[in-house]
């Protein structure tokens, strides 16, 4: 907070004139800004933001541009859109939060000593860093300093099917599912022709296992190929079991049933439908796309090569217009419903989730799994401001605004 002087001029309805030395105090880069601004008369005091922090990891390779990884672009697209709406971004590693961030200027990151944002949006991109005693102490800075922070961290797979599994009117739509052991996997592979062993806590399709009953043998295929180069033909249970111990590698990991889900030309099919808290606090989704695995593969995961496609095109291959836009309803109505039940029941603040649905033979939506970091490779790749990214501006601005009058009002 800085105490100034006001002086009337003429110049344009809206604007404010800063004298230099004031960005320097405010830790902020000369140059023309557009904010948001909540005035309080009895207070003589006017809040200009947000300044919204994006939180993830990456190299600080000296003085070379930073990069950060599989959200590079995106960080420009938000760094576009929240210009546009009214705010400042900046994204920061956690080690170096409130000593350094990057701020996108004539096309590139630069480096520099900036405020401290009035929130924060998670896009760490690894499970084991946010286990790490160093981010637990970034976390308990900033409830210090009771800045919000959204999408606070990565959801296992048994957490968010114990969450869905215990609303009854969800039963139908999930998959049975149960902790890998020897004595479940025995049950498993009696009641279903396909089952799929995936760790709890993995993602990008990695390390996943499907194994499926034949009449006379198993087969078993891995999304790890270095591990098991192609599907293999196992003979007994119990050798099944023995090659899949060492591969699953003291991960907790999870059984889950196979469903006959619809294909595209005879390659596996799933849908990401991504939900995002509109500006009145409530769920919407914002984008649905058809993920096509590659070839050979049965994980439709882009990382594993998969494409996407609009959903209307992918499943008019199975059913007629009419119908493919009744079952996305259903599909958009199923998130929208486990995004409220996700955010209810866990801890935080959630303001995005990417929820893949399956569609089986029968048109019947199963809900696959739920993501709080979902990828930014969706939807085209054109540089525009997606409706996915402006959800997440609007998300961050209301918490920012709404924080600042909690705390100016407290």
């Amino acid at each position: 907070m800085v105490k100034v002087n006001i002086q009337p001029v003429e110049m344009t309805p809206n604007e404010i004139h800063f004298p230099e030395n004031l960005f320097k105090l405010f830790c902020l880069p000369v140059q023309p800004y557009k904010f948001h601004v909540i005035y309080k008369k009895e207070l003589n005091l006017l809040f200009l933001g947000p300044i919204i922090g994006l939180v993830t990891d990456f190299k600080n390779k000296g003085n070379d541009e930073p990069h950060f990884g599989s959200i590079h672009n995106f960080c420009e697209e938000l760094h576009h859109g929240i210009t546009e709406n009214g705010g400042f971004l900046y994204v920061f590693s956690y080690p170096d939060f409130s000593v350094q961030g990057y701020y996108f200027d004539n096309g590139i990151w630069k480096p520099a000593g900036l405020p401290l944002p009035d929130v924060i949006y998670n896009r760490i991109h690894s499970r084991r860093l946010e286990f790490g005693r160093e981010y637990q102490l970034f976390r308990q800075t900033l409830a210090e300093l009771c800045i919000p922070i959204f999408n606070d961290r990565f959801l296992s797979k048994w957490e968010v099917h114990e969450h869905l599994t215990h609303e009854n009117h969800l039963h139908s739509y999930i998959p049975d599912t149960n902790i890998f052991t020897k004595d479940n996997l025995t049950a498993f592979i009696e009641k279903y022709k396909t089952i799929f062993i995936k760790p709890v806590h993995g993602s990008q399709g990695r390390n996943i296992f499907k194994l499926q009953k034949e009449e006379n043998h198993f087969s078993l295929e891995s999304s790890i190929t270095s591990s098991l180069e192609n599907k293999q033909t196992i003979l007994s249970f119990e050798k099944t079991y023995r090659l899949l111990k060492p591969l699953v590698n003291n991960r907790i990991c999870i059984i889950q049933q196979g469903i006959s889900l619809l294909t595209y030309q005879s390659r596996g099919m799933d849908y990401r439908v991504l939900c995002h808290k509109n500006h009145q606090n409530n769920w919407d989704v914002t984008s649905v796309v058809a993920r096509i695995s590659a070839e050979n593969e049965f994980v439709s995961n882009i990382a594993r090569g998969g494409e996407i496609m609009s959903p209307i095109n992918a499943l008019k291959e199975n059913m007629s217009i009419s119908e493919a836009k009744r079952v996305i309803g259903q599909m958009k109505d199923l998130a929208i419903e486990t995004a409220l039940i996700i955010e209810r029941k866990t801890s935080g603040i959630t303001g995005e989730l990417g929820i893949d649905i399956g569609i089986d033979q029968d048109g019947k939506p199963w809900i696959i799994e739920v993501n709080s970091k979902p990828s930014k490779n969706f939807e085209d790749g054109q540089m525009k401001i997606r409706p996915s990214a402006k959800a997440i501006i609007q998300f961050c601005t209301n918490l920012a605004l709404d924080t600042t009058t909690e705390m100016e009002d407290s």
